[in-house]
């Protein structure tokens, strides 16, 4: 299977605080958040504090789970589906200390599959949130974003590529730590977050509904993404709106492809 990649946004700095995004792209754009639809969400909102180090943050009437790079979002809903089979199959997180989270996986039940490589592999959250795991034993914090990774037909992969860089600013560049053969490789600074793509065989049904609903980027201005995403011959299914008690906009549209995102403006909770 062909594997491609490409980058979501430019690096966090070596000295990210806890929970900090990373500086937006040369277009405005960065990763901003997942979000889960999920069945019981105290359940989740335990599991990724205590499997995965995030911390409870609150903005107006947003409660999000924060790690360097990106915020984990929860809403209460029944989900229709886990994310494998989906455009989105999963996303990744990376630990300084991956055999301590190991030991910790282990006496909790979690189920883990263990890579060739023992410094990757997957653990599976409640409602089948498969995520990729990567061991860093130089990351100047315990646990940050790595990847957001979809899974696309084949014939349409070299048309994401384009069309992600066009409306993200995405560039292609060098991958660090995966070396695969067939990897079209991305251009990164330490402390990376990429968009990683893998060829399917088979067309990949869209996110929305599943337990991985959709992805979010925070943008700069959501004005002028508004354009970018007009220049390229989609327009917002959800218009931007005001998040009440919050300096937050949001607004929601689905990539050619099927991911459904949102686009957020200022959701980094006010210190």
């Amino acid at each position: 299977m062909k594997a491609f990649s490409i980058p979501v946004l430019a690096a966090l700095s070596a000295a990210c605080l806890f929970g900090q995004l990373a500086p937006p792209n040369d277009t405005g754009v960065r990763l901003g958040h997942i979000h889960l639809v999920v069945k019981d969400v105290a359940v989740q909102e335990k599991f990724w504090v205590e499997m995965a180090g995030g911390k409870v943050v609150k903005n107006g009437p947003l409660s999000l789970i924060e790690f360097p790079g990106a915020y984990i979002m929860l809403r209460q809903g029944d989900p229709t589906a886990p994310p494998a089979g989906s455009i989105v199959d999963h996303f990744g997180l990376s630990f300084r200390d991956l055999p301590a989270m190991l030991a910790k996986w282990k006496a909790a039940g979690v189920k883990v599959e263990q890579m060739s490589n023992p410094m990757q592999g997957y653990f599976t959250a409640p409602d089948g949130v498969r995520t990729e795991f990567f061991g860093d034993p130089k990351l100047t914090v315990p646990v940050r974003m790595d990847h957001v990774h979809l899974s696309a037909p084949a014939a349409t992969i070299q048309q994401a590529q384009a069309w992600y860089q066009k409306v993200f600013g995405f560039a292609p560049g060098q991958r660090p730590r995966i070396s695969t053969p067939g990897w079209v490789d991305c251009n990164f600074m330490p402390g990376e977050i990429t968009w990683s793509y893998t060829a399917r065989d088979t067309a990949a049904e869209g996110t929305k509904g599943r337990s991985l609903d959709h992805v979010g980027f925070d943008v700069t201005s959501l004005d002028a993404f508004s354009k970018r995403l007009e220049a390229a011959g989609l327009k917002f299914d959800a218009a931007p709106r005001q998040v009440p008690n919050t300096k937050t906009r949001v607004a929601f549209f689905t990539d050619p492809w099927g991911t459904y995102i949102e686009v957020t403006e200022n959701l980094t909770p006010e210190k």
